[in-house]
């Protein structure tokens, strides 16, 4: 349910696909040499910009049997489900630009003339417009805005429609993300339709990158591990997202096959340093090797304490 974003300029290049499958693109395995077995093409995914194809980003599989499926791209900030994301005044978490416009609105809730739906003086946000996900609590009234996923408390990614279709990944499917420029990751849900290469704010807030979903992003160097068929087509709470995608991840083959089995293009150019998850409290004291990507939390459009997993 999200409109296509005016995606900030560091990352324009990078997540914008439209329609995009390649055609019929041609098997090919890794060479033995990047330490990757058996790592195989599924398809090449076109990316365009301003309608023109500028090129093409491969979604790779392990193994024949390996219904998971990973891709190496930036990361585009996602305000939508957020209660205070969107209001009149322009001044929420997000540009309401981001949300469509009116008659037409993807981020927001509309009533049936089109018409914008506002929280009322018993919702989180009096007079901010309730924003939407693709992904919601059934047993919630349209108009509540706890229906939706909250972007700036759960750490979820967004997906192309029809990347989603070819895949086999379904809204609520589990997933694991990395940021390979610091080793920080995070445990995500699907829950949101979008561009290739878009997260949430409490996502990016894990990963280390600046969250401003107006500002914000990560131009790459961004490992995006989906397991679908994983979910139950429900939101998640956190505990649960980390406790069910824990176990997949490792059965998977864990930190150490995100290592060997990333994209070349991710990680030929650097040697990344230890993965860690978000509440490792051992994470903010270990140095990087590359320049944080994350900005001061004052500057950001909402300042997260990383979330830490059920006991």
């Amino acid at each position: 349910m999200l409109a296509v974003k005016k995606i900030p300029p560091l990352l324009v290049a990078l997540v914008l696909p439209t329609s995009s499958l390649a055609q019929s693109a041609p098997a090919r395995t890794t060479d033995p040499e990047d330490g990757c077995p058996a790592k195989s093409l599924l398809f090449d995914f076109d990316v365009h910009r301003l309608g023109a194809l500028v090129g093409q980003l491969p979604i790779w599989r392990l193994g024949e049997e390996d219904s998971a499926f990973f891709f190496s791209a930036g990361m585009a900030i996602d305000a939508d489900g957020a209660p205070n994301a969107y209001n009149p005044e322009n001044t929420g978490l997000d540009d309401v630009r981001n949300a469509g416009e009116p008659g037409h609105w993807d981020g927001i809730v509309q009533d049936q003339e089109g018409n914008p739906l506002i929280q009322g003086p018993a919702d989180p946000f009096p007079g901010y417009y309730i924003s939407c996900t693709a992904l919601v609590d059934w047993t919630k009234d349209r108009s509540d805005p706890t229906r939706f996923v909250d972007a700036s408390k759960i750490p979820y990614l967004a997906l192309p429609g029809d990347l989603a279709r070819a895949t086999g990944a379904r809204l609520g499917d589990l997933a694991a993300v990395f940021n390979m420029r610091n080793g920080k990751f995070s445990y995500a849900i699907l829950a949101d339709i979008g561009a290739l290469g878009e997260g949430s704010i409490a996502l990016a807030d894990n990963l280390g990158i600046w969250s401003n979903a107006r500002a914000g992003g990560a131009w790459g160097g961004i490992v995006y591990v989906v397991f679908p068929g994983s979910g139950d087509h429900r939101p998640r709470s956190v505990d649960q997202i980390n406790q069910v995608t824990a176990k997949l991840f490792q059965d998977w083959g864990g930190t150490e096959r995100v290592r060997l089995c990333a994209d070349r293009e991710t990680s030929r150019h650097r040697s990344w340093p230890a993965l860690s998850p978000p509440w490792d409290p051992q994470a903010s004291e270990r140095p990087l090797t590359n320049a944080p990507e994350s900005k001061p939390a004052g500057d950001s459009a909402t300042a997260q304490t990383p979330h830490a997993p059920a006991n």
